[in-house]
């Protein structure tokens, strides 16, 4: 994910995947896009990675607690991953 959206929610009532969702609805109605990526701090988490409403949860310490960096995830064309192999292969 090159871009994306940091939503803060700190509602102590609410789990992890309806916070997610809130911030989905947002960034959808924002950004006209349905987003597939959202980055947590690993203490809101109980695992590595997990789903929810489509949406695949990352952890990253760069990601503060209760805050929710949020955006689309897309590969990379075949193109651009044969360059970064190959520019890896020449170090």
């Amino acid at each position: 994910m090159n871009v994306g959206m940091l939503w803060f929610d700190n509602d102590t009532k609410s789990e992890i995947k309806t916070k997610i969702k809130r911030a989905a609805v947002y960034y959808q109605k924002k950004y006209g896009q349905f987003p597939n990526l959202c980055y947590v701090h690993p203490s809101m988490v109980n695992g590595d990675s997990v789903k929810a409403e489509g949406i695949e949860i990352r952890t990253t310490r760069s990601v503060l607690p209760h805050h929710f960096w949020i955006g689309v995830y897309s590969e990379p064309p075949l193109a651009e991953k044969s360059e970064v192999s190959l520019s890896k292969s020449n170090h």
